[in-house]
């Protein structure tokens, strides 16, 4: 099964994107903070396909530094980002790619399998 970690503060948007990634036959690991998501991929030494993380989030690490961190020390892992507040403009690392919200319920299930199909 492929999982992914999601990583999004606002509970009510985490569950519905969790709801949506189960519905196609992820395996969802749920964390509300970028350091919250180190630790459970430090626990699963890596063990992670994708990871979908918003930018604003609370604990002094962002989406993108979270993104970059786990492309460094994981790059095997797919990375799809989002925000309904910051635009991302350039490259992410690892060719991840940027999500803005509010974005379609089929676009992070569509983008997660792309990205892993062209690792």
């Amino acid at each position: 099964m492929t999982a992914v970690l999601l990583v999004e503060d606002e509970p009510l948007v985490r569950m519905l994107a969790a709801d949506i990634l189960e519905d196609d036959g992820f395996e969802v690991i749920e964390a509300a903070t970028a350091r919250a998501a180190l630790t459970i991929l430090e626990k699963r030494n890596g063990e992670v396909d994708a990871l979908f993380t918003d930018v604003d989030m609370p604990g002094g690490m962002n989406g993108l530094e979270l993104a970059g961190i786990v492309h460094h020390r994981w790059p095997h892992i797919a990375l799809l980002v989002t925000s309904g507040v910051v635009r991302v403009s350039g490259d992410l690392p690892g060719r991840g790619v940027f999500l803005e919200k509010p974005y379609p319920s089929t676009a992070p299930v569509r983008i997660i399998r792309q990205l892993i199909e062209h690792r």
